[in-house]
């Protein structure tokens, strides 16, 4: 079996960084309640590194939410990459989708991504 990492580690990294960033927690503090580095949470963060099934039990019992809120809901024709493929094909894109984390205030970014939904049905 094939070890690389596959595009679906990058979406589940990016829903673990969401989450965590929601939460108000550091990587460092992730680390610590998972007991590894921050390095490694950066490389699960950026899909670099795959997470093991239990790793992300552990993960979702951390961060108070189930194993599949890492994952996309699944079409049967629709590629669980795309809408990161579409945000990501831009540089505008890749600048909301890195700086959407980093936004402190939970009501900001409900705020934000109330406005860009708007934006999108307009």
């Amino acid at each position: 079996m094939n070890r690389r990492t596959q595009d679906i580690d990058a979406v589940v990294g990016l829903r673990m960084a969401a989450r965590r960033s929601a939460l108000g927690l550091s990587q460092t503090a992730l680390a610590v309640q998972l007991g590894v580095s921050f390095q490694q949470i950066q490389k699960y963060e950026k899909g670099a590194n795959r997470v093991s099934a239990s790793r992300l039990h552990q993960v979702a019992t951390v961060l108070g939410c189930s194993v599949a809120d890492f994952f996309p809901p699944r079409t049967d024709d629709a590629d669980p990459m795309a809408g990161l493929h579409a945000l990501t094909a831009t540089a505008d894109g890749r600048a909301l989708a890195e700086a959407f984390p980093r936004i402190a205030d939970p009501a900001v970014r409900q705020a934000v991504t109330r406005v860009v939904a708007a934006l999108a049905s307009a």
